[in-house]
């Protein structure tokens, strides 16, 4: 099994990698299928089901679908000119794309959000239709956005395509057991074998200009949260608190007695500064996902900052780290909020970013394994209830909390020796299990828990 690290991190746009950049590159993907069809097309329609339908609104489901239709996708994107397209086309109620003729499509007729009708594959679905003069639908395909970006066709998620079909690479374990065993065969961590596994992919080189893409992004995030304040779009008025935080931190630098857990404030900050620029739209990571995004980098800015003797270095490894345990959690579960509730968001968030920052500090494989089956543990059973629909309550706090249980989650673990009663394995499948169970009210519906508890305005 192989999941490269530029799959799991994923540069694209807030407030939702499963809710705003899936259904864009779903739009991608068919207009790339009407431009391969031999039909003739004059006008498009969108259902959203699901947790689609439920919190769209909320998560910009819906502007999203607009814009993929009109060519705009995660890599692309352009506010200014989306704003423009988006107000052309509720004008003119025509979309025009390069390689096919204006297509009919009247925002508030063809969009519709179907809330009765249950699409079998995945609880966040999608169906895309083209139709011909007499308003017949000649083309239509159903997507599934299963979380962090990654788009399946029903036709795929039937025949199990939602995984690796390259060439054979050198380390393909499936299980942290399988991990933890090639590791101690063949004398390398699991960012060496997970570095061998790019390398043989894409080239050394590749990897290492990736890499620092990432962590560019990921940090000019942070630091636009943390100089950004205002009100958050949406209704709720939830305001900016990271620069506020950041600000009284900095300025409390240097004084006598400082409390010791301070140190949580700082986290807290970096992480929040990311979700609140994810909520209002900004450019983010995938960190599995756009509403776990805060967790990684808040993590690896607190070492970098932080932890005497750290090194940039090292920041390829914690990347490689990090994405060999969310390979693993994809692979065998699920980093989906509306298939498991956000135990597979800020849960396997905290888990990579646990054993990222263990494997930097010089633990073990054993221990990073340890590390990331304590961050998981104790995110199980996590609900996903937005308010409003909006990835800003509990979310934006929430991963600030999910960095610092992934800190003290890799500081427990170096502790130890790596031994431990339950296998990281046997925490992903619980993880699996208890997302089953969760009632859909709970796993990104907006239909239980604070969203029905808080006052939506």
């Amino acid at each position: 099994m192989f999941l490269s690290v530029f799959d799991m991190f994923k540069v694209g746009i807030g407030p939702s990698s499963s809710h705003t950049m899936g259904p864009m590159v779903a739009a991608e993907r068919f207009l790339a299928k009407m431009r391969a069809s031999p039909f003739q097309f004059v006008g498009l329609r969108a259902s959203l089901h699901g947790s689609l339908a439920f919190t769209g609104v909320g998560h910009a489901t819906d502007r999203a679908t607009i814009l993929g239709l009109a060519g705009f996708t995660p890599k692309n994107y352009d506010v200014e000119k989306a704003e423009a397209a988006l107000k052309e086309i509720s004008q003119t109620r025509l979309i025009t794309v390069d390689g096919l003729e204006p297509l009919k499509f009247d925002p508030k007729v063809d969009l519709i959000f179907d809330y009765d009708t249950h699409l079998e594959g995945h609880a966040n679905g999608m169906m895309l239709m083209a139709t011909d003069a007499q308003g017949d639908v000649t083309l239509r395909e159903v997507y599934y956005s299963i979380g962090g970006g990654f788009v399946v066709t029903e036709d795929e998620l039937a025949a199990g395509k939602d995984s690796d079909e390259g060439a054979p690479v050198p380390y393909p374990f499936k299980s942290a057991a399988e991990m933890l065993e090639m590791a101690q065969a063949s004398g390398k961590s699991i960012a060496g074998m997970k570095r061998a596994n790019e390398e043989s992919r894409g080239g050394a080189e590749n990897l290492a200009k990736g890499s620092k893409r990432l962590w560019q992004v990921m940090n000019d995030c942070i630091n636009r949260g943390l100089e950004t304040d205002g009100v958050l779009p949406g209704g709720l008025y939830v305001k900016r608190r990271a620069k506020g935080i950041h600000e009284a931190l900095l300025a409390e630098r240097g004084m006598n007695q400082q409390a010791p857990h301070t140190i949580n404030d700082w986290m807290s900050a970096y992480a929040m500064a990311v979700n609140e620029e994810n909520a209002a739209g900004g450019q983010v990571v995938t960190a599995p996902t756009n509403g776990a995004a805060g967790v990684m980098p808040a993590t690896l800015r607190y070492y970098l900052d932080h932890v005497p003797g750290a090194s940039e270095s090292h920041i390829e490894d914690f990347l490689l780290t990090a994405a060999a345990i969310g390979g693993l959690v994809k692979f065998n579960a699920s980093i989906s909020g509306a298939e498991a509730g956000c135990q597979a968001e800020v849960g396997s968030a905290a888990a990579m970013s646990a054993a990222g920052l263990c494997a930097v500090m010089g633990g073990t494989p054993e221990q990073i394994e340890n590390a990331a089956e304590i961050a998981l543990e104790h995110h199980l059973g996590m609900t996903c209830d937005p308010v409003k629909g909006l990835v800003q309550v509990p979310c934006i706090e929430r991963n600030g909390l999910g960095a610092i249980k992934a800190v003290s989650a890799a500081s427990l673990a170096l502790r130890g020796d790596g031994s431990h009663l339950v296998p990281l394995d046997a925490c992903i499948e619980t993880m699996r299990q208890t997302g089953i169970d969760m009632s859909d009210k709970y796993k990104e519906t907006s239909l239980g828990g604070l969203a029905v508890n808080v006052p939506n305005c």
